[in-house]
């Protein structure tokens, strides 16, 4: 390979980096329009970012269902499971709603809520730091709005500046 030819390749290889490194910028929206220092922007958007990927994820997972749902007849095995597990992911999202403004009501600005099974419930709240009562508060609307005892559950404090 002669001298021109490892140039012109070099050249591509790093003119496609930056390309990338400036697409990744710019799709990412990671500019940072506060001074330096300051993180306000990554907290401030912690709940918003939740919900926004948790939506995502759930959209994928409803199209991947779909598509069995339309693939299979309505008399089969894996038409019956695609459409329980939507049903399922749609419960699982309206209780994920009703516990946030639950959890909201007992006066935390922001939450989010993720509900893996009925056994798996992960629990973000604004506030720096947990108390006893702060859990004790949680686990009672836990317990009251659905019959949840016993399980994986974690709360976690994320404060983030309102």
């Amino acid at each position: 390979m002669s001298n021109t030819k490892k140039i012109a390749l070099m050249s591509t290889l790093v003119l496609l980096l930056a390309v990338t490194a400036i697409f990744n910028f710019v799709l990412a929206g990671t500019r940072d329009t506060n001074p330096v220092g300051s993180s306000a922007s990554v907290q401030v958007n912690y709940f918003t970012n939740f919900r926004t990927e948790r939506s995502s994820k759930r959209s994928e997972e409803f199209v991947q269902l779909d598509s069995v749902i339309s693939a299979y007849g309505q008399d089969t095995a894996e038409y019956a499971a695609a459409v329980a597990r939507k049903q399922e992911l749609v419960e699982m999202m309206e209780d994920e709603l009703v516990l946030e403004s639950i959890i909201k009501a007992l006066g935390f600005s922001d939450a989010g809520v993720a509900i893996g099974d009925r056994d798996n419930i992960n629990i973000f709240i604004n506030s720096n730091e947990l108390t006893a009562e702060t859990v004790t508060k949680i686990f009672y609307a836990l317990e009251v709005e659905h019959n949840i005892r016993n399980g994986n559950i974690i709360i976690m404090p994320v404060y983030a500046e309102s």
